[in-house]
């Protein structure tokens, strides 16, 4: 028989999966109220915060309204990085598909969207994260986060193409249900980590807390050349 903590538990489970369906589903709206282009970067900056209070901190306001108002809050800078990271894509993929020479400059191509790959995965997460006042930084510190924990952004990236292989195989209409859902929540539990290992480190350094375990009110940032 299903106790009472059990029900909870799984009530608890069902309410996030429906949450990040509906995340997903507003990712999408604002993408194309933004003619793509000039969407997908607060978009994204928008669904990296929600998933980010939510995963670190607990907490679950109403979504909609309160992705509206993450995806305002910083237009102009979440739109450059999405330019920068579509133009340089566009040009690594071109000189992979169309441009490459030789099989080793293919190969330093496909190592090319690798990084590229690992920088876009992680700069929203640090951009709502940390205090980093420039985009150029911004995405140094998305690659010292993804490469700082490599380890956790490989089972991450193989959790999210397995998941995506395997609905897209069986249930296909899921994975457009929750699509870029998935890779948001592996990106938060992985930051989710990554900044608890952050805030252990400098904690055992004497030095003030990381993004993770800042007080509230303050924002802190990890250290980028």
């Amino acid at each position: 028989m299903l106790s009472f903590e059990g029900f909870v538990r799984i009530n608890t489970f069902l309410t996030g999966v429906y949450r990040v369906a509906y995340l997903n589903l507003l990712w999408v709206v604002t993408t194309l109220v933004g003619l793509g282009v000039a969407g997908v970067g607060p978009a994204s900056y928008a669904l990296a915060k929600y998933v980010d209070r939510w995963f670190r901190h607990g907490e679950t306001p109403p979504p909609a309204r309160t992705f509206w108002r993450y995806a305002r809050e910083q237009p102009l800078g979440s739109m450059l990085v999405s330019w920068i990271l579509l133009g340089a894509g566009a040009v690594i993929v071109t000189n992979i598909f169309v441009g490459a020479t030789s099989w080793t400059v293919q190969a330093l191509n496909i190592v090319a969207l690798a990084v590229l790959g690992v920088a876009a995965s992680y700069v929203y997460p640090v951009m709502v994260a940390t205090d980093l006042p420039t985009i150029s930084r911004q995405l140094a510190g998305a690659l010292l986060l993804g490469f700082g924990s490599l380890h956790w952004t490989v089972l991450g990236a193989v959790t999210v193409g397995l998941t995506s292989w395997a609905l897209a195989q069986f249930a296909l209409p899921l994975l457009v249900l929750f699509g870029v859902g998935i890779p948001a929540c592996a990106i938060g539990l992985v930051t989710r980590i990554a900044y608890r290992d952050l805030e252990e480190s400098q904690a055992r350094r004497g030095t003030r807390p990381a993004p993770g375990g800042r007080r509230p009110g303050r924002r802190t940032a990890p250290a980028v050349p």
